[in-house]
């Protein structure tokens, strides 16, 4: 029983040292890499129609996925898989996605199923409204219908918040950001309550962007960072790598500007988003600390 038991436990010990470079192994032989993207992530990762998908973490992710070929020798061939706010961390663990390029916040929670490469970009979560709403801060939300995305903590953030105490909101959910934001313009929410950067990304993308703003305290400060696998060191230093030679030649902080401060396809809207002090610290010193311990600075 001992001994089969030692078998047991060697062959899991192989087992495990094999999955650390299943990706790359994976990768090499299929020829192929999947990466996660969003339909509407602001200007993070968003579609430009058919397969084409673009955005700041798409394009960290492209670079990634040069430094890749490199180090297998391979040339791959780039799959582009949506994902939603729903299902983009079972698609990470179940294989269908190598890398997700999106919007996802890391946190102590997701540390547990996926891993999270350093952060790329820190989001200060905040809420859209019609600039004819009235609408200035949590306060003003009493009585009203607050809109989020399934999948998403924003509303929980905002009910957790010590301003909300007490404070009767109705919550509405849509399927993905774009879908939320169209709760607000259609008048069916008062606010939509989400990352800032993808607010106002789609504040610029929309027919009316003098309509909206972004208003109202900062719910909370989230580091945000490609995802992949667990248990895949060969992958996560490849990553790491990549964003720590962008950082170093200044290749972020182009593409950072690129995407944030110019203008951006297909309609030439302008985010025009600064870079926030919490990025340029992160990028200085190159980190994946959860969510949780963004917390404890800004609380």
């Amino acid at each position: 029983m001992k001994r089969s038991l030692l078998v047991l436990v060697a062959a899991l010990a192989v087992l495990g040292s094999a999955r650390a470079e299943d990706t790359l192994e994976k990768l090499k032989d299929s020829g192929a890499i999947t990466l996660g993207v969003r339909e509407s992530s602001g200007v993070l990762s968003y579609t430009l129609g058919g397969s084409k998908y673009v955005g700041y973490h798409v394009a960290i992710c492209e670079k990634a996925v040069e430094n890749i070929e490199k180090a297998i020798g391979k040339k791959l061939q780039v799959k582009y898989q949506p994902v939603t706010s729903q299902n983009r961390i079972s698609l990470v663990q179940n294989g269908t996605v190598d890398l997700e390029c999106g919007s996802t916040t890391n946190n102590a929670t997701r540390q547990k199923d996926v891993a999270f490469a350093n952060t790329t970009f820190v989001e200060e979560v905040r809420m859209a409204v019609k600039a004819s709403s009235g609408i200035k801060g949590i306060a003003d939300l009493k009585g009203k219908t607050v809109a989020t995305t399934t999948g998403t903590t924003s509303v929980q953030t905002l009910r957790k918040n010590k301003r909300a105490d007490n404070l009767d909101f109705k919550d509405v959910f849509g399927k993905d950001h774009a879908d939320s934001f169209l709760l607000v313009e259609s008048g069916r929410a008062d606010a939509f309550v989400m990352d800032g950067s993808l607010l106002a990304g789609l504040i610029a993308r929309s027919k009316n962007p003098a309509d909206y703003k972004i208003v109202g305290e900062v719910l909370s400060v989230e580091p945000i960072a490609i995802m992949m696998r667990k248990d895949d060191p060969g992958l996560m230093k490849i990553v790491n790598a990549t964003i720590a030679g962008m950082t170093k030649s200044g290749e972020i902080n182009t593409l950072y500007d690129k995407w944030f401060k110019q203008p951006t396809p297909p309609t030439g809207a302008v985010v025009n988003l600064p870079m926030s002090k919490y990025l340029e610290q992160a990028l200085k010193s190159p980190n994946n600390q959860p969510a949780e311990d963004y917390a404890k600075k800004v609380s």
